[in-house]
């Protein structure tokens, strides 16, 4: 490993439109620096006012992603641990809103001294103190600060005051990298930089100076259009970098190196440069283009709608997690999406016969009295018909319920979340979040991050752990999985499931809440329901044992 005299900043922002791919961007540097040798820690900071992502509707800003230590982050923290194949927590995302609740919380203690706090210098010195937390903690060679939002946005401000800030004091360590659009009207053919330069002019008007351009466009940028975006952005040709649209976001790495990007980023910042070993990264991305079959898997969700268009970003890490299985095994996954309220309104035998052909189902996670009842009925639809099933906290609990009413008859079955007076609250509050709820205090207050479970052996699910080393001790049962919920299965059914087929097949270590549902192999080729999310642990080198397994039950293995 290289030495570390003092840690580097690498600052991204983006430009132009939204959603341009700043955390890819900024992940697959990462990953070439990595690979070069050296210590890496992201951290991303977001303009909204909410003190995490937990209480925004994914419709909203796409999946919370889910943090082992319980953090509820943007997805970009997915994005950061899929391409370092390392953790993130709090110390690594950061929202305006706690920015401003950690400088008026202090305010309230007088912890100020009686001065008045404002804008400058309190709130970009706590922005600034974040990055120091995160430096003293990981003692990292290299941080990358992904900016949220767009240059010229009033929400992020203050986190490019505190970018030139630093650059001010620090200027050998510091460098700002801007990913911005460039777009190809249809009706002139030819791609236009002057999106980009006025973006950089925003850039230049609070003090900020980018080394590098990322132009993202649908193709590469040629070196006209480099020349011109070098000459009025004020920057030297070499450091135009273009990040075309691409089969899939793990090919960005090669293309930023192929351009000699990550070797000018370290001698930018006085760093020794290495070539990156990108062998395994380089045979996973081949995975991802090779196939001898595929499968058709059905998504029940309720979040797929924004206005008149469909989004991915709801149940982003979700669809990663099957990609990463898929590849794992050299099949094309063609998900379906349905709606789960359009099954209530048309009829579960109705959607299916026009799906025509779905090898499995998944119900994911999901909130509330809508659509549940849609998804209930698909989680009946898939075990009546030996479809394979895959339950995710909620479709687990709906799972439970379709199984309380079909087969035990309790026609009333359903969770507290949906129906309080129900008589048969088979799904029901986790004790200790009852007068939490009653506060109103829902954000951060969930079961949430990492806890262990002992699946029992015989399981389906032991199976599974088992074949693919997913136990953290196998002679236990011993596993790990994230969680985000309040609702929990009623220990006081348990008896009478398991008497009528259905397995409790996991049970958390603390509190010994049910963490994992099955039918047995006589009753289904693959009927399993996990309280956890497994879609959260999943890496693109990596992927999860329980998605691994689903996969090949689709394929009817």
């Amino acid at each position: 490993m290289p030495s570390r005299k003092s840690t580097k900043y690498i600052f991204v922002s983006g430009g132009v439109i939204s959603g341009i791919g700043k955390g890819t961007t900024a992940a697959s540097i990462a990953l070439l620096l990595k690979a070069s040798g050296y210590k890496i820690s992201p951290i991303k900071f977001e303009n909204y006012l909410n003190v995490d992502a937990g209480t925004i509707n994914p419709i909203e800003h796409g999946d919370p992603f889910l943090c082992e230590d319980g953090t509820e982050g943007d997805m970009d923290l997915g994005t950061y641990e899929k391409y370092l194949d390392e953790n993130m927590g709090a110390d690594n995302f950061v929202t305006m809103g706690k920015i401003y609740k950690t400088v008026i919380d202090k305010e309230r203690r007088f912890e100020y001294n009686g001065e008045d706090v404002e804008a400058i210098p309190n709130i970009t010195d706590e922005i600034l103190r974040r990055m120091e937390v995160l430096e003293k903690k990981s003692h990292p060679d290299i941080i990358i600060v992904e900016l949220g939002g767009t240059a010229g946005e009033y929400q992020n401000v203050l986190f490019y005051e505190a970018s030139r800030m630093l650059t001010l004091k620090r200027p050998k360590d510091v460098i700002h990298i801007h990913v911005s659009y460039v777009p190809t009207p249809g009706h002139l053919g030819e791609p236009k930089t002057k999106p980009t330069q006025l973006s950089v002019r925003t850039l230049n008007t609070m003090g900020i100076q980018p080394d590098f351009l990322v132009t993202r466009g649908e193709k590469y940028l040629d070196q006209r259009r480099k020349d011109r975006l070098a000459l009025f952005c004020n920057m030297h040709k070499e450091d135009v970098i273009s990040s075309p649209d691409l089969d899939s976001v793990y090919e960005i790495p090669f293309v930023l190196h192929k351009q000699n990007m990550d070797s000018r980023i370290l001698k930018k910042l006085g760093l020794k440069v290495r070539e990156p070993n990108l062998k395994a990264w380089e045979k996973f991305v081949e995975s991802t283009k090779k196939f001898n079959k595929t499968i058709h898997i059905a998504i029940i969700g309720k979040y797929f709608g924004t206005g008149e268009y469909q989004l991915r970003d709801s149940y982003a890490a979700l669809f990663d997690a099957i990609d990463h299985a898929s590849w794992k095994m050299g099949v094309k996954v063609k998900s379906i999406w349905v709606d789960a309220e359009r099954i209530e309104k048309e009829g579960i035998e109705n959607v299916f016969v026009e799906l025509k052909k779905v090898d499995g189902i998944i119900v994911p996670i999901g909130w509330g009295e809508r659509g549940a009842e849609g998804m209930i009925k698909a989680a009946s639809y898939a075990r009546i018909n030996k479809i394979p099933y895959l339950g995710l906290c909620y479709g687990m609990q709906l799972a439970t319920i379709a199984f309380a009413r079909d087969v035990l008859k309790l026609q009333d079955a359903n969770t507290q979340e949906n129906s309080k007076k129900t008589k048969n609250p088979v799904i029901c509050f986790i004790p200790s979040q009852q007068d939490i709820v009653k506060r109103r205090e829902y954000g951060g207050t969930m079961r949430l991050g990492g806890w262990e479970a002992i699946v029992k052996v015989g399981t389906k699910a032991f199976e599974i752990y088992d074949k693919h080393n997913g136990f953290i001790n196998k002679s236990r049962g011993l596993t790990s999985e994230r969680h985000r919920h309040r609702y929990e299965f009623n220990n006081k059914y348990a008896l009478q499931f398991e008497k009528n087929g259905m397995k409790i097949s996991a049970r958390s270590v603390k509190e010994n809440l049910v963490e994992i549902i099955e039918l047995p192999k006589k009753m289904h080729p693959f009927y399993l329901g996990t309280q956890g999310h497994p879609e959260y642990k999943s890496r693109p080198l990596r992927p999860h044992p329980i998605f691994l397994e689903f996969i090949n039950s689709c394929l009817g293995s």
